[in-house]
């Protein structure tokens, strides 16, 4: 059990990286690339994407810390 979910907490700490990443910050960092961050490109209006991108990345941050927590408990 304790295998399956450090495995399942090295996935979830990799899709969390990758969702930080894709937020834009002042230069719209790696979002840029993908058209996150503007108006423009094939995702649509940046503002529904990033508020999707948001509620993605606290899901996978509550599940991240969900997941620390039974790992130390085990």
């Amino acid at each position: 059990m304790e295998t399956i979910l450090s495995i399942v907490q090295v996935g979830i700490s990799v899709v969390l990286i990758f969702l930080v990443l894709m937020h834009s910050g002042k230069d719209a960092g790696l979002s840029g690339a993908f058209g996150v961050g503007s108006g423009q490109g094939s995702l649509g209006g940046g503002s529904m994407v990033e508020r999707n991108l948001n509620r993605w990345t606290v899901a996978f941050a509550v599940l991240f810390v969900l997941n620390t927590l039974v790992l130390l408990k085990l």
